[in-house]
């Protein structure tokens, strides 16, 4: 007798970074392959990070677990940092350390939702988001936030979806895949509509240090309630090029805290001690580092700004921002996943289809522009306008 695998697992797409992946035809490419397909850095981590991390990894004490939620040292700096960014009020035990931001995410929406409730999410979302709901069987409620003029969702049109099996709103701002920020006073009437039902909004935060101006992305931290509604999920993966360490962040109220501690456990007890020790020496030490890592990345983002440009190219820039572009491609009769692998096949160029986002975006692929340095940006744009060519 076959073994019977679950349908809420089976039904799921499979990973869409792994399969754009195999769109790749190693041996047979012309030229040298613009990635732009994961948010991964281009660089390594600061000198002296690699050098702690060394170290750390002779340490006996590093090869042991931690505290389920963080190391006290990591947690206490963690709420001292976002604290000061965000200017508001938070303690070291609001803060729990994950395996990463998509762990922080898992644990979150297991926290307040089950199956037989729904979510609130704007599309286009996060691939990782909604396949974890699928997972669950938490109904997606969705929302657009992605028309004419703008690129995120609006409260008003979130609040015609809310009922009483209704667990929380999901944002994630700077957004992944438009690399849209989200307007504070968007943000802030998306807490007012999740506290008003009773539920938690939840806002995936991961680009953060990425954000164009240094004023607080919102205001939320500074509410005296905010344990009462608010969520916020962190990475330090990007921000100190610790991709592969795997250590994010889930800030919460006390309840939520004592919920996903449960949760956590039973994922990997704790994020690996080296990976936090090392995200611990980040804030410490590499605020310089950190700073020359966001000009740079605003430089790439510039220069993709300038390429699009091009009165050539028949690709439209909808919306950029920290990591992504979001770009509508030309072909009205083609889907978008096609148009992406033969821009991978033929044109070395590897993005992702808007469909990995979502319903009704075939007309969209989305960059990750920080990928790659400035000057491979009118590379890009030449690849596009050759695709351009297609019969």
């Amino acid at each position: 007798m076959a073994l019977v695998v679950s349908p809420l697992i089976s039904r799921i797409e499979a990973p869409p970074i792994a399969e754009a992946m195999t769109w790749v035809r190693p041996g047979t490419r012309n030229s040298e392959l613009l990635n732009l397909c994961q948010a991964v850095p281009s660089y390594e981590p600061a000198e002296a990070l690699q050098s702690e991390i060394a170290r750390l990894a002779h340490d006996p004490a590093t090869h042991l677990y931690t505290d389920i939620h963080g190391i006290p040292e990591l947690r206490s700096a963690l709420a001292q940092h976002m604290a000061a960014d965000y200017r508001g009020l938070i303690d070291p035990e609001n803060v729990s350390i994950t395996s990463g931001c998509n762990q922080a995410f898992c644990a979150a929406i297991m926290a307040v939702a089950q199956r037989g409730d729904n979510v609130v999410l704007p599309v286009p979302y996060y691939f990782n988001h909604q396949m974890w709901l699928d997972m669950l069987g938490v109904e997606k409620r969705l929302v657009p936030a992605f028309a004419e003029g703008r690129a995120y969702p609006l409260p008003q049109e979130a609040a015609a979806l809310i009922d009483n099996h209704t667990k929380a709103i999901v944002l994630c701002s700077p957004n992944n895949p438009t690399g849209a920020i989200y307007p504070p006073e968007i943000i802030e009437g998306f807490y007012e509509l999740a506290k008003a039902a009773g539920i938690a909004l939840i806002v995936d935060e991961t680009y953060k240090d990425f954000r164009s101006t240094p004023e607080p992305p919102h205001g939320l931290f500074a509410k005296q309630d905010w344990q009462d509604t608010f969520i916020q999920l962190y990475s330090f993966s990007k921000v100190f090029a610790l991709t592969g360490y795997r250590v994010g962040s889930l800030i919460a109220g006390g309840r939520v805290l004592v919920e996903s501690e449960k949760i956590l456990d039973c994922m990997a007890i704790c994020a690996p001690q080296i990976s936090q020790r090392a995200a611990l020496f980040g804030l410490a030490h590499l605020e310089n580092w950190k700073q020359e890592k966001q000009r740079l990345m605003e430089t790439r983002r510039e220069a993709l700004l300038a390429a699009f440009h091009n009165p050539r190219l028949s690709y439209k820039l909808m919306s950029s921002g920290a990591y992504f572009a979001y770009v509508k491609h030309p072909f009205n009769t083609a889907t978008a996943k096609s148009v992406a692998t033969r821009l991978a096949g033929e044109h070395d160029v590897l993005c992702l289809p808007g469909t990995m986002f979502g319903a009704d975006q075939d007309s969209y692929l989305r960059f990750a522009f920080a990928n790659s340095p400035a000057e491979d940006m009118s590379l890009l744009i030449d690849r596009l306008i050759e695709s351009q060519t297609w019969g």
